[in-house]
């Protein structure tokens, strides 16, 4: 099916036929004049470089360059925002929203070259003093290539047992130290405390203090006797993350253990170690974004979660970290809420991730958090706010699944607490 676009420069009109398009949006500024700007932009991340050369033929141009669909003006700030960028002087610097668009043959269905054209050197063009990439959109080609999530919202309910509420959970603290005997003494405890979901913190791998094989064997002997005795079987994300042939290893030897979800860091891994982990993983991947404020924590430099998630939906990742809201980092509710959102959003027809909510959370925060997404398809892991609880750790577990309750109920928490001691107990604590 052929698009037809229409672009408006001024008095000019250009009319772009075009199939099979990659699109990408940004929050640019620039004291260039904003078409002038658009244009060096498209043209570094497709067939153009900073002057003409052979072979840049009319034919060429028409087949692969990219083309630029709007461009709209947002207001000017008084100095630039990032160093190092080109000013004409007399000119304000001009924040812009644009949108271009890229020929699908010029990538083809490849994940990590659609990441070096949409989020490649065009950070480093000199005519900008601030580039975001706010969103993409790919073709359903890309479905030949990257099937998506394996498990996703329903397959890990339906490994762990919940359907009518989030998965709720925790991590594994102290975040290093523990030996493997130590945190399987732990997962005991907090399996025992009605917990769905545990995970190792980022920081724990295959470290001497704790060898990844020992932790496995002593972690999966509590969570297999529990299920043996209760017929539930907690998940627990194993942190499988290093080279690519040491985490399809560890993968194998969690699932002949009886695992049921491996864990990588998603930036540090990359595209191509979570794709190929995804793919011949049996287990879902838990992904951790850790080192996230890289891309997003400039307001003019990097990447939204928006774009972000939807790379490694693809990539084939099954629960995805979004921050929860009044959290401990400097990541704002709006903010939180719209990557939760993003989450749930359908993609290429499908691709389900669940979003997983952390960061200073406990039973305060439900209410809210459902009011702004109405709906529980997503894992709520909270540290100290379930194993700090005053009355212990099956009190916090309680706490949290009491505030859900009264969020989906629509009532507030402080009537929902007068019938529910472990929930009272929490917000007087934690409130």
């Amino acid at each position: 099916m052929t698009n037809i676009f229409m672009l408006t420069f001024s008095n000019l009109i250009i009319v772009v036929m075009s199939s099979k398009t990659l699109k990408a949006r940004y929050l640019i500024e620039t004291s260039f004049d904003l078409e002038q700007a658009a244009s060096i932009l498209a043209g570094e991340q497709s067939s153009g470089t900073f002057l003409k050369i052979p072979g840049e033929t009319d034919e060429l141009k028409q087949r692969s360059a990219a083309e630029v669909l709007s461009v709209k003006s947002i207001g000017t700030v008084p100095a630039p925002s990032l160093p190092g960028a080109r000013h004409q002087p007399g000119e304000p610097i001009r924040q812009a929203l644009l949108e271009v668009c890229w020929p699908f043959q010029n990538v083809g269905a490849n994940l990590p070259n659609l990441c070096a054209t949409v989020a490649g050197n065009l950070f480093e063009l000199n005519p900008f003093s601030g580039i975001k990439l706010l969103d993409l959109d790919v073709p359903v080609e890309f479905r030949d290539n990257y099937p998506g999530p394996r498990f996703g919202i329903d397959g890990t309910r339906s490994l762990t047992g919940v359907y009518d509420r989030p998965i709720i959970g925790t991590i594994i603290k102290p975040s290093v130290g523990l030996t493997p005997e130590q945190t399987a003494e732990r997962v005991k405890t907090l399996i025992e405390a009605g917990l769905d979901f545990i995970k190792d913190d980022e920081l724990m791998g295959d470290s001497p203090h704790s060898p990844f094989h020992r932790r496995v064997d002593l972690v999966m002997d509590v969570i297999n006797n529990h299920a043996q005795k209760t017929g539930v079987k907690p998940m627990f994300a194993f942190n499988i993350s290093g080279d690519v042939d040491d985490m399809l290893a560890r993968h194998d030897y969690l699932l002949q253990k009886g695992g049921t979800c491996i864990m990588i860091n998603l930036n540090w891994v990359g595209i191509s170690g979570a794709t190929k982990a995804a793919c011949h993983s049996q287990l879902p991947v838990h992904g951790h974004r850790n080192g996230w404020g890289i891309y997003d924590r400039s307001p003019v430099l990097g990447m939204s979660f928006s774009a972000y998630q939807k790379i490694w939906r693809l990539a084939g990742v099954d629960h995805i970290h979004t921050n929860g809201i009044r959290n401990k980092f400097c990541e704002s509710d709006e903010s939180v809420i719209a990557s939760i959102k993003a989450c749930l959003e359908p993609f290429l027809g499908g691709y389900p991730v669940m979003p997983v909510l952390s960061s200073g959370q406990w039973a305060g925060q439900a209410l809210d958090t459902y009011r702004q997404i109405q709906s529980t398809d997503l894992m709520y892991l909270c540290g100290g706010g379930i194993v700090a609880h005053p009355a212990g750790i099956a009190a916090g577990v309680k706490s949290v699944q009491q505030a859900w309750e009264a969020a989906i109920k629509g009532i507030a928490l402080s009537e929902y607490a007068a019938q529910h001691t472990e929930l009272k107990e929490a917000l007087s604590f934690y409130g």
